[in-house]
This record gives C-alpha cells, sequence and structure tokens, in this order.
C-alpha cells in the first residue's frame, strides 16, 4: 500500500524536494562586486567613503558657496565673468578647471594669485586656507569627478576643535569673517562661536528654524549628521573642548 501511495505521488515528491533546495541556496547567489567610493552603477547606492578619494559636494562645495557664492560675486543672479559657482555642475559650465592638471586652469591661478586685485576671494575677505587649496588640487588632479559616498555619522566624541570648528570654517566662516562679517556675526574664532550658539542663531540658521536667516546662505541646507554634531555641542554647553 505504501508502496502504491509514493509510486503514485513521485512528481510530487521531487517537486517539494526541488523546491526547498533552491529556497535554502537562495542566499548563496553570489553579488556583483563593487569599489568603495563614489556610485554604485548597478542600483544607485552610494557606498562608504573612501579616505583617498574627494567629495565635491561633501567636502569643497560647502567652503566655496561659502567664500564665492555671494552677491555680486558668483551666485547665480552675478555670475561675475560668467561664472557660477553654486553646484558642481555650474562651476565645471563654467569652464574654468582644468581636469586633471592641479597646476593650471583659472580655478586654481585666482584662488592662489597674491596680488589682491586678482585673487579671489577678493579683498577684505581672506585667501582659503592652505588645505582647502590642496583639497582643490588633490580633487582635480582625480579627474574633477562628482562623486558621493556614504560617510556614516559619527557623533560618540563631539569636541569643538575636532568636530565643530572644522564645520563652522568650511561651511559658515566665508561669510562670517573678517573686518565685515556677514550679519554682524564673527564665527572665526570660538568666542563668536559660542555666542550664536548661545543666543540660539548657530542652530535656529543651520536647522533653517522660522525666525532665522537659513545657513549657509545660497547653499544648501547643512547634512544631517553636522547639524546633529552642532546641535549635541550645544546641548552640552557648547564647551570649548
Amino acid at each position: 500500500m505504501i508502496d502504491q501511495i509514493v509510486g503514485g505521488n513521485w512528481k510530487f515528491i521531487v517537486f517539494l524536494s526541488v523546491f526547498f533546495t533552491v529556497v535554502a541556496c537562495k542566499h548563496e547567489i553570489p553579488q556583483p562586486l563593487i569599489s568603495s567610493g563614489g556610485i554604485d552603477p548597478g542600483n544607485g547606492n552610494t557606498l562608504p567613503c573612501d579616505s583617498d578619494s574627494v567629495y565635491f559636494n561633501m567636502q569643497i562645495l560647502p567652503f566655496l558657496i561659502a567664500n564665492c557664492a555671494q552677491s555680486g560675486c558668483h551666485d547665480v543672479a552675478s555670475h561675475q565673468d560668467g561664472v557660477t559657482i553654486v553646484s558642481y555642475q555650474s562651476l565645471m559650465n563654467s569652464n574654468i578647471i582644468d581636469v586633471g592638471d592641479s597646476t593650471d586652469g583659472d580655478f586654481i591661478e585666482t584662488i592662489e594669485n597674491n596680488d589682491p586685485n586678482d585673487r579671489m576671494p577678493p579683498p577684505p575677505a581672506p585667501r582659503l586656507s592652505d588645505e582647502q587649496i590642496l583639497l582643490i588640487k588633490t580633487w582635480i588632479a582625480q579627474g574633477a569627478q562628482n562623486l558621493n559616498c556614504d560617510g556614516g555619522c559619527d557623533t560618540s566624541s563631539v569636541t569643538f576643535n575636532a568636530v565643530i570648528k572644522p564645520i563652522i570654517q568650511n561651511k559658515c566662516q566665508g561669510c562670517h569673517q573678517g573686518s565685515s562679517p556677514g550679519g554682524g556675526v564673527n564665527l572665526s574664532n570660538y568666542t563668536g562661536i559660542r555666542g550664536s550658539a548661545i543666543d540660539g542663531s548657530l542652530l535656529g540658521s543651520v536647522e533653517h528654524n522660522s525666525g532665522w536667516s537659513a545657513m549657509p546662505k545660497n547653499g544648501n541646507k547643512m547634512p544631517d549628521c553636522d547639524i546633529a554634531k552642532i546641535r549635541i555641542w550645544v546641548d552640552a554647553g557648547s564647551p570649548n573642548n
């Protein structure tokens, strides 16, 4: 009797055997390998950041907007000398980058120029820092690519000197320094930054809250990770650590 049941259902038994084998092995299908940094062309997901690569939108655009994309200079409305610096595409369309050659090109010449009449940003704004210029040169030497990455958000140790100060330097100081800082707010030192933290203007501006002037001016809102770090520092009492 048993032999007859088995014999009559052998096709069904084989089907179940194949089905469960496929399900059990489904997770073993190999995934395509992709390089670190940049964009995965297969599905558009951002990949982990590569410490050897320069990411324009994350590392360079913020301080270019703060130092160059101002009214009367290189914002959309002014576009002095036909140059607009508000995005990757606008900068590249301005034809001032000699891709691959970090020693040449109009852009490098103007930011390194020691003549105050020809230098960008023009006085009284200070010259870009050596670190910023080196970062731009490295980006150009790497092909001036528009790479993106997911850098994660490490908020385990938020200190003023290691975390907050670099954020302010790269994304705010272009407007808020020197003898005539934007809005009368000087963020070139700890005292000025702490003052803005205490009166609420720092968080109010970077979070684009109602009643505050949205910062960075003429640029996109800061990444959520940067804002979270500023909030943590402010909530801790804005220490000079």
